[in-house]
């Protein structure tokens, strides 16, 4: 290996493990503890801390931006350098790091977990959201102790079979923290997924292609979900300008759901079945961007 490509190998090596994923995670559980707190307050008077909540997502959201400019940056260098397209360099392994990190807090957690004690509101949630009734549990029942990123698998293996009442059965099974934890997992996931069908680094301009790809079968599944919640997810992945929000703030399941089912139909129109998201697991081929136009 010659002094310029042992070079360009660290430098992808400093790029990769740049803290972009968890990073993104940290700012998908702020905004979801945000949306919790919005839903809450409808009924109060108190503020409940989220203008706090607020200025840490901003915060985050800036790290995740410069950490962003610093990774194109090294991008663009290797390029000049003609160092582009390294082989056996991986990019995008950003999914990664967040999925990882939730399989390790799973680990660490004791056996004796707290259960939840405001009520069974994220299953009454995805019930409406999929139409699936949630099972009678038996008096002192928990929900099920599993990971946001196992969770993640199961609904995507559920979506990709078409299969509304399995994917309502998983959702049901599990509790809120995990449901929600969904939100914080998918959005590097639903990126690299989006890129890969793309062929491209998602832009504003592919908002259209990818709604066209995914709406109809996002509300074959979730027929009580809103539209506006796609189209928000589209265009955090496509990195387009937000536009002004809703007066009522959405509940806090809806990103969460929709956004697995989202994963679970990238998928599909990937041809990759659900394993593919385990950390672990060999990194997939990059399809060309001539068969992504015959996929559309």
């Amino acid at each position: 290996m010659s002094l310029l490509q042992e070079l360009g190998a660290q430098l992808r090596a400093t790029s990769d493990e740049l803290p972009s994923g968890l990073i993104t995670a940290a700012m998908e559980r702020l905004r979801n503890a945000t949306e919790i707190l919005n839903w809450v307050r409808e009924q109060s008077v108190d503020d409940l801390g989220v203008p706090v909540l607020g200025n840490a997502t901003e915060h985050a959201e800036r790290a995740a931006a410069a950490v962003r400019v610093a990774q194109d940056a090294i991008e663009a260098y290797l390029a000049a350098a003609g160092l582009a397209g390294t082989p056996g360099a991986a990019p995008g392994q950003e999914w990664r790091a967040a999925l990882k990190h939730d399989e390790s807090r799973q680990a660490e957690k004791p056996p004796a977990e707290r259960s939840e004690s405001l009520g069974p509101w994220w299953q009454a949630r995805v019930a409406e959201l999929t139409g699936e009734p949630a099972p009678e549990r038996q008096e002192g029942q928990q929900p099920e102790k599993t990971g946001s990123s196992e969770l993640l698998r199961r609904v995507a293996a559920g979506v990709r079979a078409g299969d509304r009442a399995r994917l309502g059965r998983e959702l049901h099974a599990v509790s809120a923290s995990t449901g929600l934890g969904l939100a914080a997992l998918t959005p590097q996931v639903l990126h690299r997924l989006a890129g890969d069908l793309l062929g491209h680094e998602p832009r504003p301009e592919d908002v259209p292609r990818l709604r066209s790809a995914a709406e109809a079968r996002v509300k074959s599944l979730l027929p009580g979900t809103s539209p506006a919640v796609l189209e928000t997810l589209i265009g955090r992945i496509c990195r387009a300008p937000m536009k002004e929000q809703q007066q009522q703030p959405d509940h806090p399941a809806d990103n969460a759901v929709t956004a697995s089912v989202l994963t679970g139909v990238l998928l599909a129109r990937l041809g990759r079945d659900a394993g593919s998201l385990n950390p672990d697991a060999p990194e997939p081929v990059r399809p060309r961007a001539d068969s992504q136009e015959d996929r559309s």
